[in-house]
């Protein structure tokens, strides 16, 4: 069997997996993420929206903060909405 030389964060997660301190994730969880996953799947839709310069630019400004394009930005805002309503 070959060995690797495991980095110190890589050493200490199998340190805590060895010792038995990671539990399952509630089945709830789970539901969660899988429902996410099966909505990233499904089809999407184009729209159309108006937005005040100001808004966009925020919305542009708040993307580049998060690393991620401002279309990605509103899309996870939308979806967080329509998942708490």
């Amino acid at each position: 069997m070959k060995y690797y030389e495991l980095t110190k964060e890589e050493q200490d997660l199998l340190d805590a997996v060895e010792k038995g301190e990671f539990a399952p994730r509630p089945k709830s969880e789970f539901k969660k993420y899988e429902s996410y996953a099966k909505a990233t799947l499904e089809k999407t839709r184009n729209i159309n929206i108006r937005l005040s310069l100001r808004d966009f630019m925020k919305l542009k400004v708040r993307a580049v903060e998060k690393g991620i394009p401002y279309q990605t930005l509103v899309t996870s805002v939308l979806h967080q909405y329509t998942d708490r309503v």
